[in-house]
């Protein structure tokens, strides 16, 4: 792809830089809120439901796909940042359509987006289940 986008070496080490940066947040980010959804999920399937335990779940588990959100977005922006308008273009046709509209530029986003997991991650950071809406 960086030889399909004419990239510099000045981008390809800027876009290295900003995926390191990223890396290690977004798994911390999508560990937290697997840890929340397992915990939520043991809460819901008990003899009795605890509204005083399950909401707050409910409310940790909203933050932190919020807050894995703006990591990626922040990760992505960086990125584009580094690219050409028309490098921007050239990738955004390269790239299969995403699941649903976005109209942000950035793609799926959360779980089956393109996300800083590069490839050899299966979606990256953001794999799984989509979330329940």
């Amino acid at each position: 792809m960086a030889k399909k986008l004419s990239l510099t070496v000045e981008q390809q080490k800027k876009m290295d830089d900003a995926f390191q940066q990223s890396r290690l947040k977004l798994i911390d980010l999508e560990a937290a809120l697997e840890k929340e959804e397992v915990i939520l999920n043991s809460l819901m399937r008990g003899p009795q439901l605890d509204d005083a335990k399950i909401l707050p779940s409910v409310d940790r588990i909203a933050q932190d796909r919020a807050e894995l959100e703006k990591a990626n977005a922040r990760f992505l922006l960086a990125i584009r940042h580094v690219l050409t308008p028309e490098q921007w273009n050239q990738l955004q046709a390269e790239r299969p359509a995403a699941p649903g509209p976005r109209r942000d530029g950035f793609g799926a986003g959360r779980r089956g987006g393109p996300g800083p997991g590069g490839p050899g991650r299966a979606g990256g950071p953001n794999a799984g289940p989509p979330p329940q809406e």
